[in-house]
């Protein structure tokens, strides 16, 4: 039997405003993305004054982090160590700011952030996270 572990909107909605009261303490306008474990958008958030090809950059952050079940900042340090050829696999995106969303050791979706700089994504995303395992 199957018991798999699915995200929900309520979830989403949690790792959302979370990841959203961490941008707004800091101030940071960002995107943020949730998606299912097939990479499907379950939730978006726009902050008010964000660029808008931020949109794109986090759902696609939060795909490529389900996609190969690990932060995209592992692809960013790749590149950034001379493996370039990483840039050429399809799905990934070498940016920090997504993460993988696991529940009871099954992955479920993934969030991607996108608006400020990598690390302050992924701190972002890493509130949303947090928020969701101690629901």
């Amino acid at each position: 039997m199957n018991n798999k572990i699915s995200i929900s909107l309520d979830d989403a909605k949690i790792i959302s405003a979370a990841s959203e009261a961490e941008a707004r303490r800091n101030n940071w306008p960002v995107v943020i993305a949730i998606v299912d474990d097939g990479g499907h958008l379950v939730h978006l958030l726009r902050l008010d004054n964000t660029q808008f090809g931020s949109v794109e950059v986090a759902i696609q952050k939060a795909r490529a982090a389900i996609a190969f079940r690990r932060p995209t900042k592992v692809w960013e340090e790749h590149v950034a160590d001379g493996r370039v050829r990483y840039l050429g696999l399809p799905g990934t995106l070498p940016i920090e700011g997504g993460l993988p969303i696991v529940v009871k050791n099954q992955f479920v979706g993934a969030v991607g952030v996108s608006g400020v700089r990598s690390n302050e994504d992924a701190q972002i995303a890493q509130a949303g996270l947090a928020a969701v395992a101690a629901h």
